[in-house]
């Protein structure tokens, strides 16, 4: 993204870290870092006002994720709150934090998903409910900011090279569940290749993407039918005008 002239505001847990990734990108006034957790709505508002330091906010990427290795009947109730609180509220803050700005400029906003919304594996329960909601948040959205011009999209690459792969592969559980990923179905694939679909698919401004190819059938198979979901259900200004009719709470109760 910066060698194609964008500005970056890189969010961590880790502040030390994402100044010293920014450093390595450039000067402060292409690259900045700032301390941020997704967990913490009022830190990722503070984190959204890095718009003053660049001047707008065009794109947002919620790319925070954790994973877990149990089954439902011994998961740790904490584990299932940690995983579902960072990868799928998560992505609800950043989105919610950012929205103001983006909105201003009909920007765009991505979540990072998996393959895991469409395929899911056993003992990774918390993992794949909260990537198949992000999903349907991203779905949500792109239908609630349609008529403010502001793109929403998911990508659902399957498995790759992250530090949550490397705890993964050196889990005993992990290991027996996907072979390492070496070859067949869970093969991993290259950084590289789901950098460069990322990176294509926010120029694009896609309301999917999917790495590898292969893989595509079966992560368009469930979403056959949203197009036409989307036009026969919510014609003219229905999503709008129930907007405007909505609590501003979001819980519902009776007029």
């Amino acid at each position: 993204m910066r060698a194609r002239g964008a500005g970056l505001a890189l969010l961590d847990l880790d502040g030390d870290l994402a100044h010293r990734q920014a450093a390595a990108l450039g000067p402060e006034a292409v690259a900045r870092g700032w301390a941020a957790d997704v967990r913490d709505l009022d830190s990722l508002r503070s984190a959204a006002d890095a718009v003053a330091h660049f001047g707008r906010l065009d794109v947002v990427v919620a790319g925070a994720g954790v994973g877990s290795m149990a089954p439902l009947e011994t998961l740790d109730p904490e584990v299932w709150e940690r995983v579902v609180d960072i990868d799928l509220s998560g992505v609800w803050r950043t989105f919610r934090a950012g929205l103001p700005h983006v909105k201003r400029h009909r920007g765009y906003l991505l979540a990072v998903s998996s393959m895991a919304a469409f395929v899911h594996s056993p003992l990774n329960g918390p993992y794949v409910a909260a990537k198949a909601g992000v999903w349907a948040l991203c779905d949500a959205t792109r239908l609630e900011l349609r008529h403010e011009g502001v793109g929403v999209g998911s990508a659902h690459p399957t498995f790759f090279k992250t530090p949550m792969m490397d705890d993964v592969h050196a889990d005993p559980a992990g290991t027996t569940l996907w072979g390492g990923n070496r070859a067949g179905l869970w093969k991993t694939v290259p950084l590289g290749k789901v950098v460069d679909a990322v990176v294509t698919g926010i120029e694009r401004r896609s309301p999917m993407i999917v790495v590898p190819r292969r893989i595509a059938p079966a992560a368009r198979t469930p979403g056959l039918v949203r197009p036409l979901v989307d036009r026969i259900g919510f014609r003219g200004t229905t999503v709008p005008d129930a907007i405007a009719r909505a609590s501003e709470t979001g819980w519902i109760t009776r007029r």
